[in-house]
């Protein structure tokens, strides 16, 4: 049993693997108390003075507890597939590279320390921008709406939900993403952007495959989990000072201080 189950894991393409894998692997053991989330946050003073320099990693993939995690997981791990299903997986890796190191430096204005939000809406905008002309998509499962509108109905839930802090912090990884496609595809040949084509070396690692041509296929369900309106900040931002976790249904969980 356990061959077949590495078996159907070894099929999931290799960055959307690699996202999915993440995720639970950061949040799993702080949501157990193994760890304490504290120890995985972005703190830029950690980073460069004592060089804990995983939180650069763990920060992108620390989720939300409760049902508000599989809503989370679903959805990175559907919008990453439907990227990588048309999109090579070095390129995919070394583009997203750069997107993740755009988002920590827009994110420091807002003082976020989480950024699991923040690279979802960066991956959803790439992949809506990517859809086939006409595309829809079901929001909640209740409101089909054109795919190119989606990173906005993304971006109006956080301000509903959350407040204009958290849609401020939300619109830095839609906004990374629209740079990123404008950087890269908006030509429609990403030829043209040396630095976007994957080195060797990635290529080595990553695993480079051959594509179907066109856009990828953004039909389907993108489904969006709420949260709560009091959080100090969601599950794609934090503060130094202390974490409220914006996306649990209920009462809600709250992780202390530093």
């Amino acid at each position: 049993m356990a061959d077949s189950i590495l078996t159907e894991i070894r099929k999931i393409p290799p960055v959307t693997r690699f996202l999915t894998t993440s995720l639970l692997g950061v949040t799993i053991p702080y949501l157990l108390g193994i760890i304490s989330p504290y120890t995985l946050l972005y703190h830029r003073d950690s980073v460069l003075q004592k060089l804990q320099i995983w939180r650069l990693y763990t920060s992108f993939f620390i989720g939300s507890s409760g049902i508000n995690f599989i809503f989370e997981l679903a959805m990175l791990y559907q919008t990453s597939n439907q990227l990588e299903a048309t999109f090579d997986s070095a390129d995919l890796a070394w583009q997203l590279f750069f997107a993740c190191i755009a988002i920590n430096i827009a994110s420091h204005p807002l003082g976020a320390s989480i950024f699991l939000r923040p690279l979802m809406h960066c991956l959803t905008y790439i992949s809506s921008a990517r859809a086939p002309p006409g595309a829809q998509s079901s929001f909640f499962g209740l409101l089909t709406i054109p795919v190119v509108y989606v990173p906005y109905t993304m971006l109006a839930v956080e301000f509903l939900m959350g407040g204009p802090a958290a849609a401020g912090r939300a619109v830095v990884g839609t906004v990374v993403g629209h740079l990123w496609w404008w950087r890269v595809w908006s030509a429609g040949d990403a030829q043209g952007a040396a630095w976007a084509r994957a080195p060797r070396w990635v290529k080595d690692l990553v695993g480079s495959r051959a594509v179907s041509g066109g856009n990828g296929s953004a039909s389907g369900v993108h489904v969006y989990p709420p949260r709560t309106r009091g959080g100090a900040s969601g599950s794609g931002t934090g503060s130094s000072s202390g974490i409220s976790r914006g996306y649990n249904w209920g009462s809600g969980q709250r992780l202390g201080n530093n």
